[in-house]
């Protein structure tokens, strides 16, 4: 039984447009999801709908999904039924009314779920590419208190304020990653075609090169010699190792737990797990959800493993009856100041008010570091490409003063 549920599950319906007329006589017209057009007309004319006409809907490939994607849909659809549009009705608004056709396709997917009497948690639960368990329970926990509207608009502040920490943090390690990688086309180029030309020319003079400048010439030769392998292997390396780190357990905690530790960085990036482990806390509480419960989503959400294992630890102690503030305290990865702030709020019972508190001070906390880090990395960036580009053109040049010289 088990077997045939699981095949029915993966029939492929196809979304169909249709018209005709009902009993009446009157002209209408609809949209439904099956596997065939023929099973369309027989549904319909089982509805006393004589069908006059079928078609296949065909949805332009669109761009991927994004966050921002979803996090804007999520502002669209609380402001819509805030404002008192149905649901389905802001669903085909929205969806038809989207830049990126594969948006639409999600939407229109989900409606056609709730017409069919599914609840909309139900709904996202089936696209959980998208749908992560925090949002899928927020919604649920906003269906069942009658609030999907607020909800809604507070799973979009949250998500916007993710998006921003998410933003922040990339800026801070572009800057640096673009410099470093047109810094290693510019050097390729040079050993590969430049340094090889430079050293055609040095035969002709038949002289003794300088230290520096055989130096330069002898990594220029072997580079020549084994481009592929110095160009590949890293590349590979490169390749194997986010490969690997996103399947392996142990390799996402390794590396989660050295990224903690990196020079300059690693603060930046405890700051901004600190700010969304808080925030998504908050969120789930403030909506009403078991702090438990709550907990089961926040760990993910933090974006690091590391934190992942401790709030698992922090739950277990929770569930068990040990106070919040002493179970986070236990794991030794929350400063003093969050323990203390999360230790009044359960005292004062407002706990998801603290948490916000201490979700905002962090991201201030995030785009001070942020600012900090650009300010610094920038000279040493200078720096360093100046030593090795630099370092390369006066190894070059060094024969040609020396030549100038005994002239």
């Amino acid at each position: 039984m088990a077997t045939r549920s699981n095949a029915a599950n993966k029939i492929k319906e196809f979304a169909f447009t249709w018209e005709g007329r009902n009993r009446e006589g009157k002209k209408v017209s609809g949209e439904m999801h099956a596997t065939t057009e023929s099973v369309v007309q027989s549904t319909l004319r089982r509805q006393g709908i004589s069908v006059s006409k079928v078609s296949k809907q065909r949805f332009k490939s669109g761009k991927k999904i994004t966050d921002k994607d979803i996090s804007m849909f999520t502002r669209q659809l609380a402001t819509m039924l805030r404002s008192g549009v149905p649901m389905l009705q802001s669903f085909d608004i929205v969806g038809r009314g989207h830049a990126n056709p594969s948006v639409g396709k999600l939407l229109l997917d989900i409606k056609s779920d709730v017409e069919t009497g599914n609840s909309l948690s139900a709904a996202f639960r089936k696209h959980p590419l998208y749908f992560d368990t925090l949002y899928c329970n927020l919604v649920q926990a906003g269906e069942q208190g009658g609030i999907l509207d607020a909800l809604l608009e507070r799973l979009a502040s949250y998500k916007e304020k993710m998006l921003a920490i998410k933003g922040k943090i990339k800026s801070a390690l572009f800057y640096p990653i673009a410099v470093l990688v047109v810094a290693a086309i510019v050097i390729t180029v040079i050993m590969l075609f430049v340094i090889p030309a430079f050293k055609r020319i040095f035969d002709d003079f038949g002289a003794e090169l300088p230290l520096p400048t055989q130096i330069v010439v002898a990594i220029s030769e072997y580079f020549v010699d084994w481009w592929f392998i110095i160009i590949g292997v890293p590349v590979f390396a490169i390749w194997f190792f986010f490969y690997t780190w996103k399947r392996s357990e142990k390799m996402q905690f390794a590396m989660d737990r050295f990224l903690l530790r990196v020079p300059l960085f690693g603060d930046l990036i405890r700051k901004s797990v600190i700010a969304r482990w808080n925030r998504t806390l908050s969120t789930m509480f403030a909506a009403g959800v078991p702090l438990v419960e709550s907990l089961d989503s926040v760990g993910g959400a933090s974006g690091n493993y590391v934190y992942k294992v401790a709030t698992h630890r922090i739950r277990n102690d929770v569930s068990t009856g040990v106070s919040l503030t002493a179970s986070v305290q236990n794991t030794n990865l929350f400063p003093n100041m969050v323990t203390q702030m999360i230790a009044i709020g359960e005292e004062s019972g407002a706990l998801d008010s603290m948490l916000s508190k201490i979700a905002d001070f962090y991201d201030q906390e995030v785009d001070d570091a942020v600012a900090a880090l650009s300010s610094l990395m920038e000279p040493i960036l200078m720096v360093v490409l100046g030593i090795l580009i630099g370092g390369m053109v006066v190894a070059m040049y060094l024969p040609i003063f020396k030549m100038g010289s005994v002239v």
